[in-house]
């Protein structure tokens, strides 16, 4: 009887530990077909260009057609000065626009952070340049831009000041603009909701201190929504990089390479100049200068995270 009471308690034992096996593998289970298609629809496409990249290829072969070249793609980049240029001007373009959409989004959310009324509206406005579709962006600031019947050139010659050759001398600086004035509203929303978020009392304990606006602003909001800001300024980094059709419309890189970003560079190269093997060169460039920019974001964001977390502690504490 002790045998068989030993063994059925073992058996229970062996049951309940299969059973929270398959606990812990259920989610696993579900998530396996998303993640195979997942894993084809990314690693297959990158591992074609990561492997087309080594190759001498162009559009009348197929990739095992080509001749293999080695490194000779990448090495060429780094000794073409198109190249070199175009990667200035995606850097100089991705830095202006993130940095001055950052200070502008943030800005109005702390200006607009207090009960308004039509607040709902207001929102409405402000994500209407987000819906408008790339192409039609650039169109509409081409021609506001137009040296002579432009609205810009025509308002400086109303109030007496002379014309400026936006998409000529200025060209970098006009696409700079658009950009801006199309996904400030981006940031804008989620630094508000992110403010409107935050632990009411950290602001009342600060308050309770003796702490000015701009010390409240400094000290506490900036250092909680740290986190959010860091994500939302890496995804605007990331489209910053890969922006084309604006720019395609408005001045389709010109004049000569000035506003030329690496995307239009790589387009370029694969259907004009029909270089298959050195434009997936050029894309893996942009894609490890991503990567890089993104693990270094992420580092970012985790400090700040800890950073966050010890505010609110000592928030806590002082109430």
């Amino acid at each position: 009887m002790v045998d068989m009471a030993l063994s059925s308690a073992a058996e229970r034992a062996a049951k309940r530990r299969k059973a929270q096996r398959l606990n812990r593998l259920t989610p696993y289970m579900f998530m396996a077909p998303a993640a195979v298609i997942m894993a084809i629809a990314l690693l297959y496409p990158l591992a074609y260009m990561i492997w087309g990249s080594f190759r001498a290829w162009d559009p009348s072969q197929t990739i095992g057609e080509a001749e293999f070249v080695g490194l000779k793609n990448y090495v060429t980049l780094w000794d073409d000065p198109n190249f070199r240029e175009s990667l200035s001007v995606t850097l100089r373009f991705a830095f202006f626009v993130v940095t001055f959409e950052l200070v502008i989004g943030v800005g109005l959310a702390l200006l607009l952070d207090r009960n308004i009324r039509g607040m709902s509206m207001l929102r409405t406005l402000f994500i209407l340049p987000m819906m408008i579709a790339p192409v039609v962006v650039g169109l509409m600031w081409r021609y506001m831009y137009h040296p002579t019947v432009g609205t810009f050139n025509r308002t400086l010659e109303g109030l007496g000041l002379p014309t400026v050759d936006w998409l000529g001398q200025h060209a970098l600086m006009s696409v700079i603009i658009a950009d801006i004035w199309q996904w400030t509203p981006f940031i804008f929303i989620l630094s508000l909701a992110a403010l409107q978020s935050l632990p009411r009392s950290a602001l009342e304990a600060a308050k309770i201190d003796g702490a000015t606006t701009w010390q409240q602003i400094w000290y506490i909001k900036l250092p909680l929504m740290m986190p959010v800001l860091i994500v939302t300024g890496l995804l605007r980094l990331i489209d910053a990089f890969k922006v084309l059709e604006v720019i395609l419309v408005m001045t389709e890189g010109g004049p000569g390479l000035s506003t030329e970003i690496l995307a239009l560079r790589i387009s370029r190269t694969a259907t004009e100049f029909r270089e298959l093997g050195v434009a997936a060169a050029m894309s893996n460039y942009l894609l490890l200068l991503l990567l890089a920019l993104t693990l270094g974001m992420f580092a970012f964001t985790r400090w700040q995270e800890v950073r966050a977390a010890k505010v609110r502690i000592s928030a806590e504490e002082d109430t």
